[in-house]
């Protein structure tokens, strides 16, 4: 029995908050939205080609069907002129023609640093996500990884309806299909490989990458079934594969879908992933989204609609550290996946090639010395290590600029490097000053684990405001994204000598898909609990706080702000014992919709059904598990949330003021509803 709480909160204010154009004739591909009939074709293909038919009557040539949609939208994507786009547009029962977009892809420790433990708490209640399906949309996969072994797996559910289109599935991998033309699901850039073992690997012991971060990899959701839907290879990912790729997953039957890929903001009804995950949503099926890269700078997320989970990226507490000794004696830690085992500790010249190109290294002589490189936005941190070696530099110092801070990771560098914070550099370059004769040594310390400031918000990890809906809190959560050693498509350790393929990157990609694994354990522990509930038992229970019980920090080492971490930090343990949970039902998306300004045509693209805007609600009253308030000097607003008790019958639940703004006061009023 659930029980339903309504609750009104007052806040009052004293202090103010603040392409290149194409020819007429040019064929591209074009996504096709139509209004929803009254009544539903017998055969929806013949339906969608008659408005192909039309078009050709008047340009003498008929449009080329290219994706004929059946769960994602109702339309269809052609391949067409834009002249024939143009008479496409101008035709009755046709809501909006636009050309596709192209989207942009965005990882073991990580299951331990979140509190997973076997046979013990969500895992064991759970039951490792046993008889869920996690749909990943991303660049293919490889059959036959130890990551996607099916020790311990059941069969897929009878509900499920996907195919292998080619050979290696078995009951870990039970679906393989690809949407680029002429390739196959197999990975041939590794990212999908890597998603989806991060998601729901299975146990592999004594994984590692170069020697380092040796231990037992798993996913998040270990004994869960995947399927991977391949929309994306090296030159991106199109719209109208997207849109394919997740209108299999649905029909297939997938439970939850991980999605690291994002383009730039747009309004809800122009973007196809946000229509997509919202049929999704319809369908009960959980959505997990990668925020973007594009941090630390303000008002650059992907994935804003508030259906989706929206994850940014912060760090574990691990880190493949190679130390910076100078000449004073004075250590500065750093990160480098390259730790060679026969270098020399003894102090060598230490010199400054500021940006390390060929050119800045030119001017100067390197060979047998340590080279300090700035981080300049211009030449990536390898290649700056290549030029060192190739003018004879014995080891190199990378130091981040000012915007990066603090925020480091783990890279596969062709010479002994030590990847390090500003701070660090400017000491460092202090010390090349005081100095006529200055050195530096860089000692290999492998994996170190147990950091106790972790974790700390990643500068890429792209911040809000939310500029799709700005009312609505956007990223909703962040989770591990930095240095994740998750399976590979090639081997890249010429020391390994199994199949077993694993490599350490970072993204909001990489922090996305174990998102996606705990919605999985969370379905699988509660399969009563919405998509809205299962988002907001995951955003009510994150942590604000790292290890040490201080507040997260950002990449300047400062406290991290609601834009950098939404919510918090996930916690799945807690996640699984929310108490109260924010629920939304699909509908209740409409007067939001309503709110935002746009018109019932554009609504009906986004729900699939003609809709009427008689009644419409601002942002902060869509019952979503955070507020965004804007307030005046003075000025008092009144809001109303509506809790579900998902816990104990018999539980009381206190409220607390925390992290209020000066200035502010919140006074909340409670009416019980009891549901049965």
């Amino acid at each position: 029995m659930f029980r339903k709480f309504s609750f009104v909160l007052l806040l009052t204010c004293t202090t103010l908050f603040s392409v290149f154009p194409t020819k007429a004739t040019e064929l591209k591909t074009y996504i096709v939205h139509l209004s929803s009939p009254e009544d539903h074709p017998r055969n929806i293909e013949e339906w969608y080609n008659s408005f192909l038919l039309k078009v050709a009557s008047r340009s003498n040539t008929i449009p080329e069907m290219v994706y004929p949609y059946h769960q994602v939208i109702t339309g269809f994507a052609a391949k067409m002129s834009a002249d024939q786009a143009k008479v496409m547009e101008s035709l009755s029962g046709v809501l909006s023609v636009s050309a596709e977009s192209v989207y942009q892809l965005h990882t073991t420790r990580s299951s331990y640093f979140l509190g997973l433990r076997r046979n013990s708490g969500l895992w064991k209640d759970s039951n490792y996500g046993k008889g869920t399906i996690i749909g990943v949309i991303d660049s293919g996969i490889t059959p036959g990884h130890p990551s996607f072994k099916d020790d311990g797996v059941p069969p897929p559910p009878l509900t499920w309806k996907g195919k292998c289109e080619v050979a290696g599935c078995n009951n870990k991998l039970i679906g393989m299909r690809s949407f680029v033309k002429g390739q196959t699901p197999i990975d041939d850039a590794g990212h999908g490989t890597h998603t989806s073992s991060t998601a729901a690997g299975n146990w592999v012991d004594n994984a590692s990458v170069f020697q380092l971060g040796n231990g037992t990899a798993c996913g998040m959701a270990p004994l869960a079934h995947i399927a991977m839907y391949k929309t994306c290879d090296i030159s991106g990912c199109f719209g109208s594969d997207i849109l394919a790729g997740m209108d299999a997953a649905i029909t297939d039957g997938v439970n939850v879908l991980s999605i690291s890929l994002g383009s730039f903001s747009m309004p809800f009804y122009k973007d196809i992933l946000a229509i997509a995950a919202f049929t999704a949503t319809q369908k009960g099926i959980s959505v997990s989204c990668s925020a973007g890269n594009a941090g630390p700078y303000n008002a650059t997320l992907s994935n804003e609609a508030t259906w989706i989970l929206t994850v940014g990226a912060s760090t574990i507490d691990r880190r493949f550290r190679t130390t910076v000794r100078l000449g004073n004696n004075k250590l500065f830690h750093g990160e480098s996946l390259y730790q060679p085992k026969n270098y020399s500790r003894k102090l060598r010249p230490l010199v400054y090639g500021e940006g390390c190109s060929k050119e800045s290294l030119d001017r100067i002589d390197v060979k047998g010395k340590v080279v300090l490189c700035d981080v300049d936005g211009r030449t990536g941190n390898i290649a700056k290590g290549m030029e060192v070696k190739k003018a004879g530099g014995a080891a190199m110092i990378v130091a981040n600029d000012i915007v990066t801070g603090e925020s480091i990771a783990a890279q596969v560098h062709v010479i002994l490097a030590s990847y390090i914070g500003y701070k660090e550099g400017v000491e460092i370059k202090k010390y090349l000053n005081s100095t006529s004769s200055p050195t530096a040594t860089i000692l290999c310390r492998g994996t170190v684990v147990g950091l106790k400031s972790d974790p700390e918000m990643a500068s890429f990890s792209s911040r809000g405001p939310n500029r799709a809906s700005p009312g609505i809190l956007k990223p909703d959560i962040t989770g591990p994204g930095v240095d994740i050693l998750a399976a590979w498509n090639v081997k890249v350790d010429k020391l390994t000598q199994s199949n077993a393929t694993f490599f350490v990157i970072r993204g909001t990609s990489m922090s996305c898909p174990h998102l996606a694994g705990i919605m999985a354990l969370l379905k699988s522990a509660h399969p009563e609990w919405s998509p809205a509930a299962i988002k907001s038992a995951i955003m009510t229970t994150a942590s604000q706080v790292n290890r040490n019980g201080s507040a997260i920090v950002d990449e300047r080492d400062l406290p991290a702000n609601v834009f950098a971490i939404g919510s918090g930090h996930v916690n799945p343990p807690k996640a699984n014992e929310p108490g109260l949970v924010f629920d939304i039902q699909p509908d209740d998306y409409i007067p939001y919709l309503c709110g935002l300004g746009y018109t019932p045509n554009q609504i009906e693209t986004i729900v699939k059904k003609k809709v009427s805007c008689s009644k419409t609600i601002t942002e902060a009253e869509l019952n979503y598990p955070s507020f965004v308030v804007s307030l005046k000097p003075g000025e008092s607003k009144t809001y109303s949330r509506t809790v579900t008790n998902v816990g104990l019958a018999e539980a009381g639940y206190s409220v607390r003021d925390s992290s209020i703004p000066p200035g502010v006061s919140i006074e909340v009023a409670i009416v019980m509803v009891r549901m049965s």
